[in-house]
């Protein structure tokens, strides 16, 4: 590697790393717990077979899940203002992150919530409990539980998605790094080093998911000794 590479890498290291802590953080952060109040949602609706609601539900989670993601961020960020409706793009891309990640965790939580068995939901209603105390009390702490190994990689993969952001001229890490690139002509290079910075946040994620696993395991031995 020449010197000139090498202080090209190390000058922008920094600036992808600030992206990252400065946008592409926050906005992983925001979507997914969006999407996360979504999916809960989404799912309860589907189980509680409520008229209306139900296929509602089903109708959003099929187009959302049917239609790229990158076209879900054209549509609302460039289609939208044909209809007077302009928004910035980092709420677009918050609001796009979070409907499209939530339809995908609905189905998640949606099976998590019914590996719970029967017998407890039963049980809660003869105690005198509605159906919101059950889910709050008895069936989401377990589905949570139970779903936490996929909405963990939900969220690893949405670190990745966030990337998509730079098509919407919001100026996460990758889009810091095609300024970059158009200003020194390294391409290669400069995004082998944006993937690392990519793989060092996921790697982060991934011990953090592997930390969380290993605290619910010893919940749930407790639990069972108990």
């Amino acid at each position: 590697m020449s010197e000139r590479i090498l202080s090209i890498v190390i000058e922008s290291f920094p600036k992808m790393l600030l992206a990252g802590i400065k946008v592409t953080i926050p906005l992983t952060i925001i979507s997914f717990s969006i999407a996360m109040v979504i999916a809960v949602v989404v799912a309860l609706v589907q189980l509680a077979n409520i008229r209306g609601l139900k296929q509602l539900a089903r109708f959003y989670i099929w187009v959302v899940r049917g239609t790229p993601l990158m076209v879900q961020l054209f549509i609302v960020f460039y289609g939208l203002p044909n209809l007077g409706l302009v928004i910035d793009p980092f709420p677009c891309a918050v609001v796009v992150f979070s409907l499209n990640e939530g339809a995908y965790c609905a189905e998640t939580m949606r099976a998590a919530i019914q590996s719970v068995p029967q017998g407890q939901i039963e049980a809660g209603y003869c105690v005198g409990m509605n159906y919101l105390q059950i889910m709050w009390h008895i069936v989401l702490p377990q589905a949570f539980r139970t779903a936490f190994p996929p909405l963990s990689n939900s969220l690893i993969g949405m670190v990745k998605d966030t990337s998509l952001a730079a098509n919407i001229t919001v100026t996460e890490m990758l889009m810091t790094t095609q300024r970059i690139v158009a200003y020194y002509y390294e391409a290669l290079v400069l995004y082998c080093e944006v993937a690392l910075v990519y793989l060092l946040f996921c790697t982060v994620l991934t011990w953090v998911q592997r930390w969380g696993e290993n605290r619910l395991d010893i919940t749930r031995r407790k639990g069972a000794q108990a």
